[in-house]
């Protein structure tokens, strides 16, 4: 079985890349999250424990952060699997599209969410 070479421009190295350091990333962040929220029954488990912590910049930025790196990574893994399939254009496009419009639904929520505080 032969194949072509497509050149390196459609490889995908990239997004390969930009996957593996979100996730990097994201597993850490998963972690201080997890000692945050688990280690001291009273750091989030209210509404107003929330309120404070979302009164300083710093944990809006480490939420927003968290929002982005989360759809990027998921966003960006599922068309990844979506590429390993050969499909119509006009359906890897639709897919692909849809994939845009969720994330960017979820990321004005998660926005929305965070800066109303």
């Amino acid at each position: 079985m032969s194949y072509r070479y497509l050149g390196s421009r459609g490889s995908g190295a990239p997004s390969w890349f930009f996957q593996r350091v979100t996730g990097i990333v994201l597993a850490i962040v998963m972690i201080f999250h997890f000692f945050l929220m688990h280690t001291d029954p009273a750091s989030g488990h209210t509404y107003q424990a929330v309120l404070d912590r979302l009164s300083h910049p710093f944990w809006k930025m480490f939420d927003l952060a968290f929002v982005i790196l989360g759809l990027y990574h998921g966003v960006n893994g599922t068309i990844g699997i979506f590429r390993d399939f050969e499909m119509k254009p006009w359906l890897r496009m639709g897919i692909y599209g849809f994939l845009v419009v969720l994330a960017v639904y979820f990321g004005v929520l998660g926005f929305t969410t965070i800066l109303k505080f």
